[in-house]
């Protein structure tokens, strides 16, 4: 949606952007008012976008220090990074982006750490290759683990890569100020991403790019640019174009929806509905530590609870099978390391005590019948 045709709706965007930022803490470099923000339609646009930017970003630096190489010396060289947990649309930009996307390993608590990224890119330097940008993810799908996004961000300083942050489903947890030290490390990334159609009420799809802040959008406005003389204006530089910080032309209006969720809620009932549900999930794990059938997968950080019952992959397997038949509860399992386990996920404001007693009733229930076939 450009400028010219919706002024109204690029500056209730830009508001929207700055009243998020705030509301998450985010430094003022990020405000949108400055022109570094804006939303979008989901994470996965919003990672390809950083991932596109950060690639015209090396492509001008490697130009800048030798006029001679062209496109073609550099692409193929070019590496980013990821956990082996990020979502697979960190695997899918890469593809997209045509460059080469290593998946590293996490620690013991699923995370990825600052010296296993600097170990990849010492080794990839060696190799020839050209390190241009790292995800760091706040919240995995597969276990809500927290990558140390402040060594990453130092090691994104000190080697002159683009540092995004993906925070899709953790990130709305941000506005209760208890949980903001998951962000340390923020003032010194490239972009940053969240979803608010996720956590914070507002309906799909709204990802702010879905939501991405950027600390210098004059990249990823390069890599998109392209201007014809029918689409030129001229009020073009006096507030964001929103074209040229996606992929499509057009932008639907979806900061509208989040105004009428900030401002029929507010801040304080939107932070009172994600510790209720992060209460909530506390409340689910402790009853599976009170049973010596089940144990928990990792710590329960958020409104995601990973948890198996004692026993081999197969075992569990059954167990969801089992619980997804009896039609009362849903649930979607993910492996990480070998071990499969299943993800009990609350993050509805609609969701009470009640629905946890009905949930571990049929978790337990379902349990001892996989148990009694063995």
């Amino acid at each position: 949606m450009k400028r010219i045709s919706s002024p109204a709706c690029t500056e209730l965007e830009v508001v929207m952007m700055d009243w998020l930022a705030k509301m998450l803490g985010l430094p003022e470099i990020f405000l949108a008012s400055a022109g570094l923000g804006g939303g979008g339609g989901t994470a996965s646009e919003a990672t390809l976008v950083a991932l596109l930017g950060a690639k015209a970003r090396m492509l001008q630096i490697m130009k800048q220090a030798d006029p001679t190489v062209v496109d073609v010396d550099i692409v193929p060289k070019l590496v980013a990074y990821s956990s082996a947990l990020s979502h697979s649309s960190v695997e899918r930009a890469g593809l997209l982006g045509g460059v080469l996307l290593r998946a590293l390993d996490t620690d013991g608590e699923h995370k990825l750490r600052g010296d296993t990224l600097r170990d990849a890119i010492a080794k990839d330097r060696a190799d020839g290759l050209i390190p241009f940008f790292v995800v760091a993810t706040l919240g995995t799908t597969s276990c809500c683990s927290f990558d140390r996004l402040d060594e990453i961000a130092e090691v994104g300083k000190a080697e002159n890569i683009w540092v995004h942050v993906d925070a899709a489903y953790a990130g709305s947890s941000f506005v209760c100020p208890e949980y903001r030290h998951y962000m340390k490390g923020i003032e010194l990334v490239d972009s940053f991403n969240f979803n608010p159609h996720k956590w914070l009420q507002v309906t799909f799809d709204c990802s702010a790019m879905a939501i991405i802040w950027l600390r210098n959008p004059n990249y990823v406005i390069n890599a998109f640019n392209v201007d014809p003389l029918y689409l030129k204006h001229e009020l073009e530089g006096q507030m964001p174009d929103y074209r040229h910080w996606q992929i499509p032309l057009g932008r639907r209006f979806r900061s509208l929806k989040m105004w009428f969720v900030f401002r029929l809620i507010g801040v304080a009932n939107l932070q009172k509905s994600i510790r209720k549900d992060i209460n909530l999930a506390l409340e689910f794990a402790k009853r599976l530590e009170n049973d010596p059938k089940y144990e928990l997968f990792n710590e329960v950080t958020m409104g995601l609870v990973c948890f198996r019952i004692k026993g081999s992959n197969e075992l569990n397997e059954a167990l969801l099978k089992e619980i997804n038949e009896r039609g009362k509860v849903y649930m979607v399992p993910s492996k990480v390391k070998g071990s499969f386990f299943l993800r009990m996920a609350i993050c509805s404001r609609y969701t009470q005590i009640e629905d946890i007693d009905v949930t571990w009733n049929e978790v337990n229930e379902a349990g001892k019948t996989v148990l009694s076939k063995q």
